[in-house]
């Protein structure tokens, strides 16, 4: 679900659900049942909202599981399942859906009167992409059955011009898409309710000629779940299982109908990564489901799949009975949850993430950068292998040519250890290299590096306005206290300044610094006036890079964290830095003309522009 301001726009928009007529199967009956005529997608009946942002790392994948009694020859209404579909056209924008499984048992019996019934009500698909399986209620035996009326209805000639569609089986009765989403390609695999050999043969070349793309396989019988939604294998499920599943990394997600309640559960494959498998299926709840979808919502960025139940035809009701409204959507414990995924971790071994090359130095480097430091070959003197240690006396070079070199050195009695190279590194940062700080209290240790006494940065005053970035990682877990330990500062004291009014004259007069409820902090003490203008982020996670800037724009200093700006930042007026002549340091904060603790982390490039950037011009923007 995309927060509860989503769900009450989709509430809105389903009360203005448009109600194409769709013949049912009891009406169907008085059709001539001499064959069942497969249509192409046909254009949609309702004005589409627009084509989905393929792009975007958010997006949703629709799954629509068993509809057998809204399509039954005894009685049935195919209305619901056909709202679902018009639904998902309209919304196809709104909600970025870049594709729809159903999960088989479309029809109740299989006929060709059901057939035809089924065939017309997902004409309201129009154009969106779609898979169909069938289910047991729809077929008997293995995919080699032969001719039937679901394959004559929902056969290859009916997805024949998806752009999605990769083909089928021979027999026809499995299939698979290639979809779009996030960016990426996905790979969704149909197979008929019983695969035979042959058919878990093919699947088994399909993944082979798909070995890149991550998997989700849908089927119709594949858990079953006890009632408090504990899931297992059904017996077809194990056989799938152990003869495609678990040997296939790429499966990640297997979505299978036929049994209720809905149910859940996670297994191991042969790599040692999670498998989930759902079982969703509604045709024992209210008007045979009422067309219930579940939405499938991936966020790359969130590292999440939140998954939400309901129904767009109940939904549309303008007066709805009780019995309705209890059922227009389910928030129960396996219809309503979320999946969380490292998608770069869980897709690694087959299709590891591109990451972006390295940059030379001198395509960072826009007009008025004061000074640029990284850790790489090209940055730091003598660079080590991963985890070597950085000896005192290492210099990162200042790569504008400007002067501003740092110097290495350990705190108090530090160990070798307290300072090491890493390749460790943010994914846009220009350079594929870090340093790791192992600072800390009791005793106080760290490692800083320091310019030297005649660096120009260490009296460049920056009243026209400024950008300091630099790139950052705390470890997981964040061990230890590390309260108020410093990240980059000028070592003049405020009271050198003339500055009185702050927290302490003996602070720094410009720092970077993380509270211990891991806020970053960013006090400067600027030229005119007496003042300490302060800019707080949010508690910043830990195991994870981050991007931060500071822009002044000769006025006021805002903090920027990965691109986005933070709220509180000083409604002080802010002009330049009284940065004294004193040097300038990464790894810590010198307070009192002390250095104590030191950076628990890892720091990657930074720069220091004489001019306020805008966010697309920052060191993760990669274009300058």
């Amino acid at each position: 679900m995309r927060g509860v301001e989503n769900k009450l726009s989709r509430r809105s928009l389903l009360q203005a659900a448009a109600a194409v007529p769709i013949l049912s199967a009891a009406a169907a009956t008085a059709a001539p049942t001499t064959a069942v005529a497969a249509t192409a997608p046909a254009a949609p009946t309702t004005s589409s909202g627009g084509r989905p942002d393929t792009a975007d790392p958010r997006f949703t994948i629709a799954v629509l599981p068993d509809t057998q009694y809204l399509l039954d020859d005894g009685g049935s209404d195919a209305e619901p399942v056909a709202a679902t579909l018009r639904h998902l056209v309209r919304e196809q924008a709104r909600d970025n859906i870049v594709f729809m499984a159903h999960l088989g048992d479309v029809t109740e019996h299989g006929t060709v009167t059901e057939m035809r019934a089924a065939s017309r009500a997902f004409d309201a698909a129009g154009r969106l992409p779609y898979s169909v399986l069938a289910g047991n209620h729809d077929v008997s035996g293995d995919d080699q059955r032969g001719d039937t009326p679901y394959l004559r209805a929902f056969g290859p000639q009916r997805f024949s011009r998806m752009k999605t569609y990769g083909g089928p089986s021979p027999d026809g009765y499995n299939s698979y898409h290639v979809v779009r989403g996030g960016a990426r390609e996905w790979l969704v695999l149909a197979l008929d309710w019983r695969a035979s050999d042959a058919g878990l043969a093919w699947a088994q070349g399909v993944l082979d000629e798909h070995a890149g793309l991550p998997a989700i396989l849908t089927t119709h019988d594949l858990v079953r779940a006890e009632d408090d939604g504990t899931a297992q294998l059904s017996d077809n499920g194990q056989r799938l299982w152990d003869r495609l599943i678990r040997g296939n990394d790429q499966i990640f997600l297997a979505l299978g109908g036929h049994y209720w309640p809905s149910g859940r559960t996670t297994m191991t494959n042969d790599a040692g990564h999670p498998v989930h498998l759902h079982i969703t299926n509604y045709q024992d709840r209210y008007y045979g489901g009422a067309g219930m979808v579940r939405y499938y919502s991936f966020d790359l960025d969130r590292g999440v799949i939140d998954v939400e139940t309901f129904s767009p035809w109940l939904g549309a009701k303008r007066d709805p009975t009780p019995l309705e409204s209890e059922h227009v959507e389910l928030s129960g414990d396996v219809d309503r949850f979320t999946v969380e995924i490292d998608f770069d971790e869980r897709f690694a071994a087959f299709a590891p993430p591109v990451l972006p090359v390295p940059l030379p130095p001198s395509a960072v480097m826009p007009r008025g950068t004061v000074a640029y430091w990284r850790f790489d070959e090209a940055g730091l003197t003598a660079p080590g292998a991963d985890g070597a240690p950085v000896a005192p006396g290492t210099v990162a070079r200042d790569l504008t040519g400007n002067g501003n070199d740092l110097t290495s050195s350990l705190l108090h009695a530090s160990g070798p250890e307290t300072l090491t190279w890493s390749a460790e590194h943010h994914d846009a940062q220009p350079a594929h290299a870090s340093l790791r700080f192992d600072g800390g209290k009791g005793p106080d240790r760290g490692a800083v590096l320091r310019t030297g006494p005649n660096a120009p940065v260490n009296s460049a005053k920056f009243e026209s306005g400024y950008t300091i970035e630099t790139f950052l990682k705390l470890p997981e877990p964040f061990e230890g206290d590390h309260a108020w330990m410093g990240i980059l500062s000028w070592e003049g004291r405020a009271g050198d300044a003339g500055k009185h009014s702050g927290w302490s004259d003996d602070e720094p007069t410009c720092s970077l610094n993380l509270s211990g409820e891991r806020f970053l902090q960013f006090v400067v003490y600027p030229v005119p006036g007496d003042a300490d203008p302060t800019s707080w982020s949010h508690a910043i996670p830990v195991g994870r890079w981050m991007h931060v800037a500071l822009v002044n724009d000769g006025r006021h200093t805002v903090m920027y964290v990965d691109g986005s700006k933070i709220v509180r930042n000083a409604a002080e007026e802010s002009r330049g830095i009284s940065t004294l002549g004193k040097p300038f340091a990464i790894g810590g904060t010198q307070y009192d003309e002390k250095y104590e603790q030191g950076f628990y982390g890892w720091i990657g490039d930074t720069r220091i522009v004489s001019r306020a950037l805008r966010p697309d011009q920052f060191l993760t923007a990669r274009r300058h």
